[in-house]
């Protein structure tokens, strides 16, 4: 095992300038939510050149790649889905130039999360150099949506490509540490109706904007009081917009809406979330709700599912965990860092709800998630290539 364990080191080696360019092709792409049509395309004829035995796009939009025919089966994820720019007067460079300079690959996506989907690239083609063992199955997957629904592309792989790996390794970045867990998050809609009178007379009326302030405050405050776990942290509540209504502005506001971001921790799930509103909110007559994602993807297809992503945590001693620990060891002569992500994956889906193994490894450091002046080390690619191909054959 020690000489498969150089080889793919050996060959992550040879191939990171591959690494490097096929991330700058995949940046120069622009591909938010809904309109990866044009990534995906390139991304499959990525996955053909670098060696896998077949590759399709399926329904949704997901491209999956596949090698061996074993009855263990391993996926690797990444999503080709990101967020938008933002203010460009933020930006140093161009955010779809995908400049590959001082050791970096430049631009939105590179490590949010592109830089995963390069590197899975290359260790399609150090396995294929390598060998697929008879007993198993490797999926590569570029999967679509995930920025505007987590897990939404994996509801569709297992229920409708009827895909149910033994193990699931996201590559979103983790700094080249080893990720066991996360807190789940939910959306909530919290609505108030009242009663629209004249601005002239505002005590006829009922104010719903008063209930919703009300509301906000109350919110804030339950935001220090909610359930804290040792490993993920604490849970949290904010507040992420603000919607009012009425017959004119000279009138009473008849109806308010508070959208919420709430992080749920270890042992938080909807019921309980719901439930401490309710308690929080009492005599404001609330309605509350949790909104339906459902979209067209640029297949066409519509799909959809409830805006609840659950708490996931993997055991630190399953063995899904103990091989990436002895994988990476193995590889690199150290120890990693065993630690979880601070914002929400596809394993939302893929454990959360499916019970399905996972272990996150990848490339680039989560704090350049979102955030304008994007760039992910080269060097990290060529690591994860080889820990995503070492993994594989050592499962």
């Amino acid at each position: 095992m020690a000489n498969i364990f150089n080889k793919t080191n050996e060959l992550s080696q040879a191939y990171i300038n591959l690494s490097a360019e096929n991330l700058s092709k995949l940046v120069r792409i622009e591909s938010l939510s809904c309109n990866e049509k044009s990534v995906q395309k390139v991304l499959k004829q990525l996955m053909e050149e670098c060696g896998a035995d077949e590759v399709i796009i399926d329904g949704l939009g997901n491209c999956i790649g596949k090698m061996g025919n074993g009855s263990k089966v391993i996926a690797i994820d990444g999503h080709m889905d990101t967020v938008d720019v933002g203010n460009m007067n933020n930006w140093d460079f161009d955010p779809f130039s995908g400049e590959i300079k001082n050791g970096f690959v430049h631009g939105r996506g590179s490590v949010d999360q592109k830089g995963g989907v390069a590197s899975m690239l290359t260790s399609i083609k150090i396995l294929k150099e390598i060998g697929i063992p008879d007993n198993l199955t490797i999926y590569f997957i570029g999967s679509v949506m995930e920025e505007d629904c987590d897990g939404l592309c994996w509801k569709y792989i297992i229920e409708e490509d009827k895909i149910k790996p033994d193990v699931v390794i996201i590559t979103e970045p983790t700094n080249l540490n080893i990720y066991r867990g996360q807190r789940g998050r939910m959306e909530i809609q919290i609505s108030f109706q009242g009663i629209s009178s004249h601005g002239s007379a505002p005590e006829r009326g009922k104010n719903a904007i008063y209930l919703a302030s009300e509301a906000a405050l109350r919110i804030k405050d339950l935001n220090y009081n909610l359930k804290h776990d040792d490993f993920l942290g604490k849970g949290s509540i904010t507040i992420s917009e603000i919607k009012s209504d009425s017959p004119s502005l000279c009138a009473v506001a008849d109806f308010a809406q508070l959208h919420i971001d709430r992080r749920l921790t270890w042992g938080e799930t909807k019921k309980s979330a719901i439930h401490e509103l309710e308690e929080a909110l009492q005599g404001l007559d609330p309605k509350i709700s949790i909104p339906y994602y459902e979209e067209e993807a640029f297949t066409g297809n519509m799909y959809g599912m409830e805006k609840y992503y659950p708490t996931w945590i993997m055991e630190e001693n399953h063995p899904v965990i103990t091989t990436g620990v002895i994988t990476y060891k193995e590889l690199f002569n150290e120890p990693p860092k065993v630690d979880k992500w601070t914002f929400s994956t596809n394993g939302v889906t893929i454990n959360g709800i499916y019970n399905i193994p996972i272990i996150g490894f990848g490339p680039g450091d989560e704090v350049m998630a979102h955030a304008p002046n994007e760039k992910i080390p080269i060097q990290d690619l060529q690591v994860a290539s080889a820990f995503y191909a070492a993994y594989a054959l050592s499962i």
